[in-house]
């Protein structure tokens, strides 16, 4: 990782310490499951959690004679994330070997990129605080993933399963551009985000096929650089964030304490919050990297390129900004509805429901509001339920239409997750007399009698008007909340004689 101070420093980060302010500088390299069927160099399957060693050619255990041959469709994917980054794309790439030996690593080396990588450098725009901040993406490169050692089913004995050897990984290398556990969360996530609008990687970060090494390193704000330690294989961001500040933590106290940081490997132990050492972290060097004999340079033309720009999918900031545009909504509603890609469709299939393009606003409110409440309490997102884009579509209907109030659409709501889970939203409020009251003179009559019944509360309102809410309950509550709320005011003030 080229390590280039390409920040200002933000107070807003800094960590207090005994001896004055620290600055922390995180950098993370990602490694991505290419979203293929078949591994990066052979044809075996990349199904996950099928038998241990169930998914092994002879190629991923590295039989003799076996020659790798590159899968094509992995290519594509790569090229595209970079396209989905910002980043500039190689037209010629070299794979090499990086040499090192592990019981999972059957080759003795691993086959992967080191100065020739098939992406250049990108970006990724992060939303924190308020702040638009840019993270500088390094490098993405294709490579090998190892085998997988299992040491826990037998006291004296480990057990290798190679299913995972050969499967494609895109390592994404981020520039030393964060500079808090919040920001390095946020990161992880937009970056899945991205992975996942475009294809490229399930994100499912639970069952490996995307984890990252953070390496985390601490100064004084705006001095050089520290010693930095990379936190291998975080397979959550929460996790992400919980290890940095824990490192963050520890290098602090050892320098005010007047000791020094070694440049090693650690891993986060979640149980107990904290990292441990593992190895001292290796160079380059180390690993003595040389082009793979077996395997001719990639190389690719403009056309290539064009073709799989001119295909991407509509990625989430320039989906943020459409929906800020088009629909109304907040910045910080976009952000969340475009989370998901599909959460994102969800949404707009209920605005432009049946051909016709409804309050984009008033539709962003119901679905984060009492649907992504409900979504939560059963543990799926919002468009997994079963409430379709059609229903929220016709309750948003209503009440624009004035057929029902918003109270009432919160009942309807109700209604639709236990009960009518099916039902037309037009139908349950016929079927159910839910139709708001708009008769002057019902509500007139509930106005009089309230008025009639509560002179003491009457005076109180004449000497402070802002105390009318009071009144507006108990009508609401003496019609069902079947009022409509607007007659209801215009009523009560001309009664009252507020006007």
């Amino acid at each position: 990782m080229t390590l280039i101070d390409t920040r200002t420093p933000n107070p807003k980060s800094f960590i207090p310490g005994s001896t004055g302010d620290w600055e922390v500088i995180i950098g993370m390299e990602v490694h991505a499951q290419v979203l293929s069927e078949s591994k990066l160099f052979s044809g075996s399957s990349t199904e996950f959690g099928s038998p241990p060693n169930s998914n092994v050619s002879f190629v991923d255990a590295a039989m003799p004679g076996m020659l790798p041959v590159i899968n094509e469709e992995c290519v594509r994917q790569a090229v595209r994330t970079g396209l989905g980054l910002k980043a500039a794309i190689n037209k010629r790439s070299i794979f090499d070997r990086k040499n090192y030996f592990y019981p999972d690593l059957p080759q003795g080396y691993q086959i992967s990129q080191f100065k020739d990588p098939i992406v250049g450098e990108g970006k990724v725009m992060l939303d924190v605080d308020g702040e638009r901040i840019e993270i500088g993406i390094e490098r993405l490169h294709l490579e090998q993933d190892a085998g997988k050692s299992i040491h826990d089913q037998h006291p004296n004995m480990s057990f290798v399963d190679l299913n995972r050897s050969g499967v494609a990984l895109m390592e994404i290398v981020s520039k030393p551009d964060l500079r808090s556990s919040e920001e390095a969360k946020t990161y992880l996530s937009k970056l899945r985000t991205i992975l996942r609008y475009l294809g490229t990687c399930d994100g499912n970060m639970e069952q490996g096929s995307m984890r990252a090494d953070v390496n985390v390193s601490v100064r004084r704000p705006g001095g050089a650089f520290g010693t930095r330690c990379e936190i291998k294989n975080v397979n959550s961001v929460r996790f992400a964030g919980q290890a940095i500040e824990y490192e963050a933590r520890r290098q602090i106290d050892i320098l005010e304490d007047g000791g020094s940081i070694d440049q090693e490997t650690r891993l986060y132990d979640p149980k107990t919050g904290e990292t441990r050492s593992m190895r001292s972290k290796e160079e380059a060097h180390d690993y003595r990297y040389f082009p793979d004999p077996d395997l001719l340079p990639l190389e690719f033309d403009d056309k290539f390129i064009s073709d799989l720009a001119e295909h991407l999918p509509e990625l989430p900031d320039e989906k943020e900004a459409r929906f800020v545009r088009d629909y109304g909504v907040t910045l910080y509603d976009a952000m969340v509805l475009s989370l998901e890609r599909e959460s994102a469709d969800y949404y707009e299939a209920a605005v432009a429901h049946g051909g016709r393009k409804r309050d984009g606003k008033a539709v962003a409110n119901l679905v984060m509001g009492d649907i992504s409440a409900y979504a939560n309490s059963i543990g799926v997102s919002m468009y997994q339920t079963h409430i379709t884009p059609a229903q929220i579509a016709g309750i948003v209907d209503l009440v624009a239409d004035g057929t029902i109030s918003g109270k009432i659409a919160k009942d309807l709501l109700q209604i639709i997750i236990t009960d009518d889970k099916t039902g037309d939203p037009a139908e349950i409020v016929e079927k159910r007399g839910m139709k708001q009251v708009t008769d002057m003179g019902a509500i007139e009559k509930v106005v009089d009698e309230i008025i009639a019944d509560n002179p003491d509360q009457v005076a109180k309102v004449l000497a402070k008007p802002t105390l009318i809410g009071w009144f507006v309950g108990q009508a609401m509550k003496a019609s069902g909340g079947k009022a409509n709320p607007q007659a209801l005011n215009e009523i009560l003030k001309k009664k009252l004689g507020l006007e």
